[in-house]
């Protein structure tokens, strides 16, 4: 029998407020164990939680990123549960009525673009972590990360294949970054995915009973997890087992999923409305004003870079694989007017001088204007393509604009052809064999007495200049 996997995803990603959703407490990374924290997120008696504008009108802006309906009224719930990192012992979110509904994205499929719906997205508070010693038969929490806030993303079980989860993954992740509201730092825990899978026969409408899978840190764990889950689980019913519904977590190291606990379902968090706050009701002039400040999203601007820029499609995901680098590309062919050649040099020395030094475009030495003014250059015939490698390299490590590395290192390209020609002349009287030989049919040695004008003009002769003239004096 034919298995279908159907894959739905629930993405929680951290907003980039500066204070938690209920707190004044700072949302920082990287600070002392549980000094983020005060009475409000540790939940303490009598206190209130206050809600953050900034983390609704984040949460506003994905939805409509997401073609999402936005309800106009919607609330928070208590979702009740016990663990050491839940200091409350409930966790404030969203349930009945979340802010967001109805919505989907594109992705490239399997087989061709299709859109995977989002059942809802819905704001709420996380959780603290728990640190467990590997000495001491002990666990420690930090409450730090109590009450930061949180959207989540339920898509629709939509999703068809491990290839689709990742595509999905990396569209929402690319939107969520795009609108800067969220850093999307997998290793911080700031983007972060459960999965639930089922086997149904092919055909069949019906779902089979599925797994959620849990602790999925990066988009190729995500596919892996998910490739290893659907093998399982196609195993246990062609042995004419049962699938049980549980929730299993992905060992990286042993590249397998273990189960780890009963899933639980909606009712067992029994969560009922938060006395503590009020119904949010949004206006439309509110969402009209911040769709106003909407940037342009990564799938538009990768067509629009398609169409006006006449560049690969290759070349287009690259560029546009974050807002930052997008803005930089365009700033330099605003400049210089060369798409293609920008395209080049922006992917390939430009990023790879970044990913060796670990540094974002927003930190490159080189501004956007620099890189413009040597592409120009180049096109002017001012410095050579090889010459260009070296003030590139320059440029990058002192931040010096093109033309004072040129000066300096005296790389001004020999466009004399007066000058040429003598040179060309000296070479052929001190290679006469060769000469003889190129004369006599062998034509290969071109080559060779373009590499001797090349070293005794110590690589700055114009290469097109060069040839040209060889062509006329070596026959």
């Amino acid at each position: 029998m034919e298995f279908e996997p159907v894959i739905g995803l629930e993405v929680h990603a951290q907003l980039r407020s500066d204070s938690k959703i209920f707190c004044s407490c700072s949302t920082q990374f990287g600070a002392g164990p549980n000094t983020h924290t005060c009475p409000v997120c540790l939940g303490m008696p009598g206190v209130l939680p206050i809600l953050n504008r900034k983390v609704v009108e984040f949460t506003i802006k994905m939805a409509l990123a997401t073609h999402c309906r936005i309800n106009r009224e919607n609330s928070f719930a208590r979702k009740n549960y016990f663990y050491p990192d839940l200091p409350k012992g409930y966790q404030i979110s969203q349930y009945a009525y979340p802010l967001a509904e109805a919505g989907g994205i594109e992705v490239e499929g399997d087989e061709n673009r299709k859109c995977i719906g989002i059942t809802r997205i819905h704001m709420e508070e996380d959780a603290g972590k728990l640190i467990h010693d590997e000495h001491f038969p002990a666990s420690y929490v930090d409450l730090n990360r109590t009450g930061v806030p949180l959207i989540e993303i339920v898509s629709e079980p939509d999703i068809r294949s491990a290839e689709e989860a990742a595509a999905y993954l990396r569209r929402i992740h690319e939107i969520l970054v795009y609108l800067e509201i969220c850093d999307g730092n997998m290793e911080e825990g700031s983007f972060r995915c459960d999965a639930n899978v089922s086997l149904r026969p092919r055909g069949q409408e019906e779902f089979g009973t599925r797994a959620e899978l849990k602790n999925m840190n990066s988009f190729r764990n995500v596919q892996r997890a998910l490739e290893y889950e659907i093998k399982r689980q196609q195993y246990v019913l062609e042995a004419g087992g049962e699938v049980i519904q549980e929730t299993r977590l992905w060992d990286d190291a042993q590249g397998v999923t273990i189960s780890m606990r009963g899933k639980e379902e909606a009712h067992d968090y029994r969560y009922f409305p938060d006395p503590d706050l009020v119904t949010i009701v949004i206006s439309d002039a509110w969402i009209e004003e911040i769709r106003g400040t909407m940037p342009e999203l990564p799938l538009e601007k990768r067509e629009r870079f398609l169409r006006d820029y006449q560049i690969p499609p290759y070349d287009a995901g690259v560029l546009t694989a974050s807002r930052a680098l997008a803005d930089y590309y365009e700033e330099v062919v605003r400049l210089c007017g060369q798409p293609k050649v920008a395209s080049n040099w922006v992917m390939g020395d430009i990023l790879r001088f970044l990913k060796e030094d670990k540094r974002d475009i927003r930190d490159c030495p080189i501004p956007a204007a620099s890189l413009a003014e040597m592409i120009r250059l180049i096109e002017d015939g001012a410095i050579s393509g090889k010459m260009a490698k070296e003030v590139s390299e320059e440029m990058y490590r002192t931040g010096k604009p093109p033309q004072t590395v040129i000066t300096e290192k005296g790389l001004v390209q020999i466009t004399d052809a007066g000058a040429l020609a003598a040179v060309i002349a000296e070479i052929m009287a001190a290679n006469p064999t060769q000469l003889a030989q190129y004369r006599g049919g062998k034509d290969k040695l071109f080559g060779f007495f373009v590499g001797q004008v090349m070293k005794a003009t110590q690589g700055k002769a114009n290469p097109q200049l060069i040839n040209d003239l060889l062509k006329k004096m070596l026959p």
